[in-house]
């Protein structure tokens, strides 16, 4: 069985964990708890929450990766009992009829999407509705696996945003998106950055958010070894991988040769020739390569990527 990142995978207690990597270590899936599975309905869990969980009924689920010289969450291949596949489950959801409301409007955005030539066969539904533990106010989280798809997404996100047929987040949708992410950047830093990627938008004032994921192998080839916390100013040398999960940026620096962030927020966060302010975990290979990992949990605590100056370089034409 393969697993891909956005997955979930589901084990006997009812633990729900999301896939963040293919690669498999000691036949474990490394991956981070997100829901579990109780007799009042879905309960859902930040990182500090998960970990707290897990160290004191579930340990064996805690696992130190050697490769990647982090704490993950780990679960045994053979203590899988569900799948939750993205793609899978958005093809379900689209061939069924519900009078759930959220899962009607991520019925209405694919028919939207398809009638502008996107093919739904290459994208896949993650969150809360991969596991149907939606509710009233859940947001729809899509994921793209053919990079020319994504891209022509986002371009209909900005043409179908000014022909009214989505709609702009509103305040209460960013405030609320932003308060989801918890990330380390300040309320209008956050909304700057994400404004001018044009991966988000709202369909009947539900957000949805779009991601891609690409196979990046080259990540499992080579292991790393943390130095400690690094603050530093770089200019951005090539912006080619910058949604790609993990998204990866070459930098224009005497030393540091790339960041690379797991966290959404920071995917497309900044653009080939934009000086950037860089917070994460330094980290050096074997062979003396140095990049630094924006996104060692989650949430990416104390850990960031933000234009120094704020122009409209990244928009999309």
């Amino acid at each position: 069985m393969s697993y891909q990142p956005k997955d979930f995978i589901e084990t006997i207690e009812g633990l729900i964990f999301a896939v963040v990597t293919e690669d498999l270590e000691d036949h474990r899936i490394l991956c981070s708890l997100r829901y579990q599975r109780t007799a009042n309905g879905f309960k859902k869990y930040s990182t500090k929450q998960a970990n707290l969980l897990l160290s004191h009924h579930y340990p064996h689920y805690l696992y130190y990766s050697s490769k990647r010289d982090v704490n993950l969450h780990g679960v045994d291949c053979d203590a899988v009992t569900i799948h939750h596949q993205p793609r899978k489950r958005l093809q379900e959801l689209r061939n069924q009829r519900s009078d759930d409301p959220i899962e009607n409007k991520l019925r209405h955005l694919i028919a939207l999407f398809e009638e502008h030539g996107l093919d739904s066969r290459q994208i896949g539904i993650t969150g809360s509705l991969l596991i149907g533990a939606q509710k009233g106010g859940s947001d729809i989280d899509l994921v793209f696996y053919q990079v020319d798809q994504f891209q022509q997404a986002r371009v209909l996100i900005k043409d179908l945003l000014a022909r009214q047929l989505l709609e702009p987040l509103d305040e209460s949708l960013w405030l609320d998106a932003y308060q989801r992410r918890n990330c380390s950047l300040s309320y209008d830093e956050y909304r700057w950055h994400e404004q001018r990627k044009f991966n988000k938008a709202a369909i009947e004032q539900t957000k949805f958010d779009i991601t891609l994921l690409t196979p990046n192998r080259w990540q499992d080839l080579v292991r790393y070894r943390k130095q400690g916390r690094i603050n530093l100013q770089a200019t951005i040398d090539s912006d080619r991988h910058s949604f790609d999960y993990p998204a990866r940026y070459k930098l224009n620096h005497p030393s540091v040769e790339e960041v690379v962030s797991y966290t959404a927020t920071y995917a497309g966060q900044a653009v080939s020739g934009e000086h950037v302010e860089i917070q994460g975990q330094l980290e050096v290979s074997i062979a003396g390569h140095l990049r630094i990992v924006v996104g060692t949990d989650r949430e990416a605590t104390h850990e960031y990527i933000k234009a120094i100056s704020q122009t409209n370089h990244g928009e999309l034409n």
